[in-house]
């Protein structure tokens, strides 16, 4: 059930009227492949997955049925590869909303449960604080051994708290996002209201809708507003598409490095732009449509 009418515009459409996606055992090779790439999606924050950093081994023990669901969900939250895209790269507390955000599918409640976890990991280790989320009983009721985790909080459900729900905004910034190419990179989204009890406004997730959130400026102003790469005019305006790049580094000696480019391109240059940025060394803050 959605917990607001108005869940198109805030663009939870995606999460509020999807189905948990379970595997049970003795399920097809097709479905485990459909469940790993949700995992995937999930654990990782829609971060992009190269060929080259598949956990093949794991995903081979969850297709035959030596791993379930949660063990698979456990082994990509205790990788290297995890490890790399969030633990190393981002201040601690960020790294506990965003383990909240990937396992739990929720943001943090209160200060209380941040510290809890902090301390988790400064006494007994990264692996056993994700054991701490696995192993709830919170787990327990709404994935168990077989679901793959989702954003439910986006939904009403038991125990839910109110405040999760605008917190949730907070992390979440659009269906296309990434967690890794976000502009507020990797400080804390929550210390400050955490620490005063308080909760944010609901700010709409980027390309929600025309009048909704879809920029923020650099913090150091160096926003750059020109539109590079506009196609010749064509009367599908469908066709273009607007991408936002967190963090370029320019071509040239010495090496400059500008946040918050802007590009407009046709669909069928989508894929070459994206790649070009990569190369480039920056990250796709977000693509929608110009």
């Amino acid at each position: 059930m959605a917990i607001t009418a108005e869940a198109a515009r805030l663009g939870t459409v995606p999460f509020t009227e999807q189905r948990p996606l379970e595997l049970r055992p003795k399920a097809s090779p097709s479905d485990a492949q459909t469940v790993i790439q949700a995992v995937y999606r999930q654990v990782l924050g829609n971060d992009y997955l190269m060929q080259t950093e598949r956990l093949v081994e794991l995903e081979s023990l969850l297709t035959n049925g030596a791993l379930t669901v949660r063990d698979f969900v456990r082994a990509v939250a205790k990788s290297d590869l995890y490890k790399e895209k969030f633990l190393y790269p981002n201040f601690q507390t960020r790294v506990i909303e965003l383990n909240f955000k990937h396992l739990l599918g929720r943001a943090p409640y209160d200060e209380a449960e941040v510290i809890e976890h902090l301390d988790r990991y400064q006494n007994e280790g990264f692996d056993a604080d994700i054991d701490a989320y696995l192993d709830t009983a919170e787990y327990e009721t709404h994935f168990g051994d077989y679901i793959v985790p989702y954003y439910r909080g986006f939904n009403t459900q038991p125990g839910q708290k109110t405040v999760g729900f605008t917190r949730m905004f907070s992390l979440y910034r659009g269906y296309a996002n990434s967690d890794r190419a976000q502009i507020a990179g990797s400080e804390s989204r929550l210390a400050t209201e955490l620490a005063a009890g308080s909760a944010s406004a609901v700010v709409p997730p980027s390309g929600a809708d025309s009048n909704g959130w879809a920029y923020r400026a650099a913090k150091k102003g160096s926003v750059n507003n020109r539109v590079f790469g506009r196609p010749s005019p064509t009367t599908a305006r469908g066709d273009l598409y607007r991408i936002e790049i967190a963090g370029r580094r320019l071509p040239g000696y010495p090496s400059i490095r500008r946040s918050n480019r802007v590009l407009v391109v046709r669909y069928e240059a989508l894929s070459q732009t994206l790649q070009r940025i990569s190369k480039e060394g920056g990250r796709v803050a977000n693509i929608t449509p110009a």
